[in-house]
């Protein structure tokens, strides 16, 4: 039996006494205009969530040419970066900051590969998509890129640090 403690919010386990909240490595996740047209969004959010990743910030937003200009600025020379962008700015997206550790290998892990015919069942990818283009969800491909990915999508006062009162049961001492 769990020995309890009593406050005014009523009786839970003492380890949640001392509960805080510890960083971690943290990620990008777009969530493309496919995926939010065909209402794919919380299901996508939910695989995350259940895997045990802890949402830092979420949010709604249009992309335009210059946010798509910095963001895929690596392609910006290739022939298909103009189907690109009006890919990503065919309706809103919604961009999240999830974090864990090893986050950002845990995300793409999850994701599968960039063609999600190629993309293995069970990945989001595999279980959602069907095109190379229209590959359902972007994510940071490394703990630098997130970074600047991060800084590029939201404001520091946009993800939040606050305690989960599940990570005790997701992590054990050890790995945070």
């Amino acid at each position: 039996m769990v020995e309890t403690c009593r406050s005014t919010y009523g009786a839970f386990p003492p380890f949640l006494l001392f509960l805080h909240y510890q960083p971690m490595e943290r990620t990008l996740v777009i969530i493309k205009p496919g995926a939010v047209q065909r209402e794919l969004v919380g299901a996508i959010i939910g695989r995350f969530e259940r895997k045990g990743l802890h949402l830092a910030g979420l949010k709604m937003i249009q992309l335009d040419d210059k946010i798509l200009a910095e963001h895929y600025a690596h392609l910006i020379d290739k022939p298909f970066f103009p189907t690109i962008c009006a890919s990503m700015k065919a309706s809103p997206v919604i961009v999240c900051c999830w974090e864990g550790v090893d986050a950002v290998q845990v995300v793409r892990n999850m994701t599968g590969v960039t063609n999600s015919r190629n993309a293995q069942p069970g990945t989001i990818r595999g279980d959602y998509g069907m095109s190379m283009q229209e590959n359902i969800i972007h994510t940071s491909d490394s703990v630098e890129n997130a970074a600047v990915e991060l800084a590029r999508f939201f404001k520091p006062e946009e993800m939040f640090d606050y305690a989960k009162a599940a990570h005790g049961f997701i992590y054990s001492k050890d790995e945070n």
